[in-house]
């Protein structure tokens, strides 16, 4: 029997930063010099006390079933640090634990989403907002914003582009793919608008709140407006800040009713997130934090090394990024043009293609993440390849015919 695709996956898009990472690692199996800037991936390793509370854990015979939301003793954890860090107060039933951010999001919109709903959030947008709401049969609603203004949406858009159809919002800061912050002010314009559209939910993804720069002070909604307390979802995750990808741990604090659809959907789809990687996002919510310090000053100076880069490249600018380990460049300039392999660039895939293929340097381009003509480069990388991919993109925009 041939195999027919499913309507609602024909609506999907493969992830483009996973389609990128993959052609790198492919090319490099084949020898090629590749440096990768294309993962959301920190390359500092997990923290050793996280690792040891997981070694524990196995020792102790903690592998079997959990609760399907997550362990008493990680919702505790959960709950503590919303409180300590965002002054927000959630109890076990407000909280879901999930198998990665992702699964959080996902389950939160097929837990709510009807046909025709929409869902709104600032573009360049993270490459798996859209996908994700189209796969719950929802229609996204991108918010356009300019390198004007620093990739982040004002008040008077985010009014224009609510409908009596519009379910959520979805708010991501620091941003992926900009790294664009919002401060507590621009945060409370935007919240001023949601008060007057009470159909409106929220869902705030946070996983870059702790790889701040600078005087950049992270808030969260529900924190800069507890009016919205009750309609919010906060959602956050240890991939980020504890360098724990591969330990698929993501958490929320929201709405009981919704948190209780959420573990519904969770019970006939993943069941618990892996019990050992729980017990080690215990470890990590109730441990120190000191090792941020030193990461983060690294991040900062692979940032302005990369920003460095790109103003000497003639045509590509850039906004300073607030926050996460990502810099979104704009390419219009290059657009028109060829490389100096002949090359033709109608569009940023086509110059990303060119910069993997003439040297070797992988980055996204902003077509997967509504934000073209751009690419995102993560710097979320060692300090000699980064070094070195500036010196490729640098010869690559003096090629350009």
């Amino acid at each position: 029997m041939p195999f027919t695709q499913s309507d609602a996956l024909a609506r999907v898009q493969p992830s483009a930063t996973l389609a990128v990472t993959q052609k790198a690692r492919e090319l490099r199996d084949k020898g090629v010099d590749v440096i990768s800037l294309g993962a959301g991936e920190p390359d500092f390793d997990t923290p050793d006390h996280i690792k040891q509370a997981a070694i524990e854990a196995i020792r102790a015979g903690k592998t079997k079933y959990t609760p399907v939301d997550g362990i008493p003793e990680l919702k505790d954890a959960i709950a503590h640090k919303f409180k300590r860090e965002n002054q927000l107060d959630y109890s076990a039933e407000q909280i879901s634990v999930a198998p990665g951010g992702k699964p959080i999001i996902y389950n939160a919109l097929v837990a709510t989403l009807n046909p025709g709903d929409e869902v709104v959030f600032p573009a360049p947008y993270w490459v798996s907002y859209p996908e994700m709401v189209r796969l719950c049969g929802g229609e996204p609603r991108p918010i356009p914003a300019s390198i004007g203004t620093g990739f982040k949406i004002t008040a008077e858009q985010l009014e224009k582009a609510i409908t009596p159809r519009t379910k959520w919002l979805i708010f991501n800061s620091p941003s992926n793919p900009t790294g664009a912050g919002y401060t507590r002010d621009e945060i409370q314009a935007l919240t001023a608008v949601l008060m007057r559209h009470p159909h409106v939910m929220i869902m705030t993804d946070d996983m870059y709140e702790h790889i701040v720069y600078g005087d950049f002070t992270f808030s969260t909604v529900a924190q800069v407006n507890p009016d919205l307390y009750g309609r919010t979802l906060t959602t956050n995750g240890v991939s980020k800040a504890f360098s724990m990808t591969g330990w698929r741990i993501g958490y929320a604090g929201g709405p009981k009713a919704l948190i209780a659809s959420m573990r519904k959907v969770m019970s006939q789809t993943t069941s618990n997130a892996c019990s050992i990687s729980q017990w080690a996002a215990v470890a990590a919510l109730n441990g120190p934090l000191d090792f941020l310090g030193e990461r983060n000053a690294a991040f900062l100076r692979r940032r302005d090394k990369m920003l460095e880069d790109i103003a000497a490249c003639q045509g590509l600018s850039a906004p300073t990024p607030e926050g996460a380990f990502y810099i979104f460049a704009d390419c219009a300039a290059w657009i028109g043009r060829a490389t100096a392999k002949g090359a033709k660039l109608e569009n940023d895939v086509d110059v990303c293609n060119a910069l993997l293929e003439e040297e070797a340097v992988a980055a996204v381009p902003g077509a997967a993440f509504g934000g073209s003509p751009g690419f995102r480069i993560s710097y979320a990388t060692d300090d000699v390849a980064l070094i070195e991919a500036g010196k490729r993109l640098r010869r690559m925009a003096d090629g350009l015919s």
